[in-house]
């Protein structure tokens, strides 16, 4: 586990980590994976996790945790997870510094 600044989670993003935590009774542990696909090549991944893994970066405020596993964060180094709610809904965003572009969803990128 290294705790690092190569990923950050918003106050808004912690709080509704947080909330599902509460919910589920699991810990507060956000998982952020990226896999092969989606409309611009790569696509993001959000879950709960129930531990953190021995080599995963660890992003932690207010008590949350952001976890991103070795591989995953190559491809997202210095994003930002950030909780929004627009007329389209809510959902967890990421701001990555890395990606060339995305897609209109936001929930796809490439390198």
């Amino acid at each position: 586990m290294t705790d690092t600044q190569d990923v950050t989670i918003t106050a808004a993003a912690a709080a509704r980590v947080a909330a599902i935590a509460a919910k589920q009774g699991k810990p507060a542990i956000l998982r952020l994976a990226v896999d092969g696909g989606g409309c611009s090549g790569f696509q993001y991944k959000f879950g709960m996790a129930d531990d953190v893994a021995s080599d995963d970066t660890v992003a932690e405020r207010d008590g949350v945790r952001l976890v991103v596993d070795s591989v995953s964060l190559d491809l997202v180094r210095g994003c930002s997870v950030d909780f929004v709610e627009s007329l389209g809904g809510t959902a967890f965003r990421v701001e990555n510094p890395q990606a060339a572009s995305g897609c209109g969803c936001g929930s796809s990128f490439a390198v």
